[in-house]
């Protein structure tokens, strides 16, 4: 008689935020600088240096230390979001799932989960982008974060740390959308893992490639929020698409 095969539980909650925080501010610490050069490239509205000749000049004409300012805004971020991201993305799973009548995670549920998720996320994040974008700015004056927060409410109100909203929340939807429908469609390709090195190999595969499609997608609202977030006030979205 055969032993009964026991299937694996998931993790407690709990377990799965600090994983996440832990991995969150471990891709913070060493992904900053390039995020710093994504930004300043794209507020730059002349013709662009490119990714290389920036972090370059960066280092050259103001030192490595800017690469790392405002670093503060994403981790003190990273907490809130992952709870948001994780308790959000298992609402609407559990939502959806419940009113398509089925049990196991289909491809369209997945790319709507991740959007619903997305734009609840964005609500969080808004305004530790915000201060990021203006600290990492090269016209930006602000001696850090507190300094940014206390302007932008003494001239734009509370209402002001929520400039680039609208940008921030489609951002967002594209990108969790497109990264989860990619991840669930790609996985569903791949052959079945049968040991913990195919289960780590096809999340990197899936997950790369989730990660690229997201970018794409997202990349249009991602430079429209930097321009309207950046040191020098721009109005909405649509003036930066025009």
């Amino acid at each position: 008689m055969s032993a009964p095969t026991s299937q694996k539980k998931p993790l407690p909650f709990v377990y799965q935020f600090t994983a996440g925080a832990i991995a969150g501010v471990s891709e913070i610490l060493c992904f900053y600088p390039l995020d710093v050069v994504k930004t300043r490239v794209q507020l730059d509205t002349g013709k662009s240096q490119g990714m290389v000749a920036t972090f370059r000049a960066i280092i050259a004409q103001e030192g490595v230390g800017r690469l790392y300012r405002g670093l503060a805004a994403p981790l003190m971020l990273e907490a809130p979001k992952r709870a948001v991201k994780f308790a959000s993305n298992d609402f609407w799973a559990k939502t959806y799932m419940s009113a398509a009548g089925v049990t196991q995670m289909t491809q369209n549920i997945s790319i709507i989960t991740g959007c619903s998720a997305g734009a609840t996320e964005s609500f969080v994040v808004v305004p530790f982008e915000l201060v990021k974008i203006k600290l990492q700015d090269k016209t930006s004056t602000f001696k850090g974060p507190i300094d940014v927060v206390k302007h932008v409410v003494r001239n734009d109100g509370l209402l002001g740390l929520y400039a680039g909203l609208e940008a921030t929340f489609w951002r967002h939807v594209w990108w969790n959308g497109g990264y989860f429908g990619s991840i669930h469609s790609v996985k569903s390709r791949m052959p079945k893992a049968e040991t913990p090195g195919g289960v780590l190999f096809n999340n990197f595969v899936s997950g790369s490639v989730g990660g690229f499609i997201g970018t794409v997608l997202n990349t249009p609202f991602d430079v429209v929020k930097s321009r309207i977030q950046g040191a020098t006030k721009i109005p909405g979205v649509r003036h930066n698409i025009m």
